[in-house]
């Protein structure tokens, strides 16, 4: 299998199980890989692009980084930083705060609760999310179902807004 920076990290740590312990060698965030509940599920859906920002790091360090631990040479690829600005509505107070590192460790699926949560919740109501991690994989996938989204962080909190 070749890793590229779409490859599921899922379907990667399938066909090179000792590349989990590299990876939280390599960075301490990575260490939710552990958990069942986010394999399952996050794992299953994030790319290596994806799972970089979550770590913090450049996708092409870590890609690399994997390409070189299961043999494969490296590539240069250029990948283009997202300036995202910030959306006037995240000043609107939200409606629901959720703990995405409470629910991981509660072995409860993030996206399923966001999910639940948010059918209590009315057009232009606010969600946010805190997490320790930037949540990419759930970012793009609320993107994905129509709601506009922020993500942010003051020290290792992540702060993200989702509008209904």
């Amino acid at each position: 299998m070749e890793i590229t920076l779409e490859s599921k990290i899922g379907k990667i740590l399938d066909a090179y199980p000792f590349l989990e312990e590299e990876l939280i060698a390599l960075n301490p965030k990575y260490k939710k890989l552990k958990n069942p509940v986010l394999r399952r599920t996050v794992a299953r859906i994030a790319t290596v692009k994806q799972a970089a920002l979550v770590g913090g790091m450049d996708p092409v360090e870590l890609l690399n980084f994997m390409r070189k631990k299961v043999g494969q040479p490296p590539i240069d690829v250029k990948v283009e930083k997202e300036q995202e600005r910030v959306p006037e509505w995240i000043a609107t107070e939200p409606k629901i705060i959720i703990d995405g590192n409470k629910l991981l460790d509660e072995g409860k699926n993030p996206l399923a609760e966001l999910l639940g949560a948010m059918k209590s919740l009315q057009k232009g109501d606010v969600l946010l999310l805190l997490t320790d991690f930037r949540p990419e994989p759930l970012i793009e996938e609320m993107r994905k179902r129509g709601h506009e989204v922020y993500s942010g962080a003051e020290g290792e909190r992540h702060y993200t807004y989702i509008l209904v």
